[in-house]
């Protein structure tokens, strides 16, 4: 990855901690929190996925060309996955989605 997409990402990084620490919303609650006799320590992570737009756009044309799922890509898939998402068993066909048990 080139030294400006690194710089991108960090800036993005901020863009996001600066839009939660202005936040008049989150300010709000957190007060609420800490009226009711709490401490609030609040910790967020961000994962930011990078696919570059040439392979994507090949990846999707493969798929549609072989998934009846239409428009989902495996990252898609993966992606709802980890949100613990499945898509209906008719749709599904070969490709297994479903989420693993806890």
């Amino acid at each position: 990855m080139n030294q400006k997409v690194k710089n991108l990402i960090q800036k993005l990084g901020e863009a996001i901690h600066e839009s939660v620490s202005e936040s008049e919303n989150i300010a709000g609650v957190v007060k609420n929190i800490r009226d009711q006799g709490f401490d609030v320590l609040l910790m967020l992570e961000a994962t930011i996925g990078l696919n570059e737009v040439e392979a994507e756009t090949d990846e999707i044309a493969a798929s549609d060309q072989e998934n009846p799922l239409g428009p989902f890509t495996r990252h898609d898939l993966s992606f709802l996955k980890s949100l613990r998402i499945s898509l209906p068993e008719e749709d599904t066909n070969d490709i297994d989605i479903e989420a693993p048990e806890a």
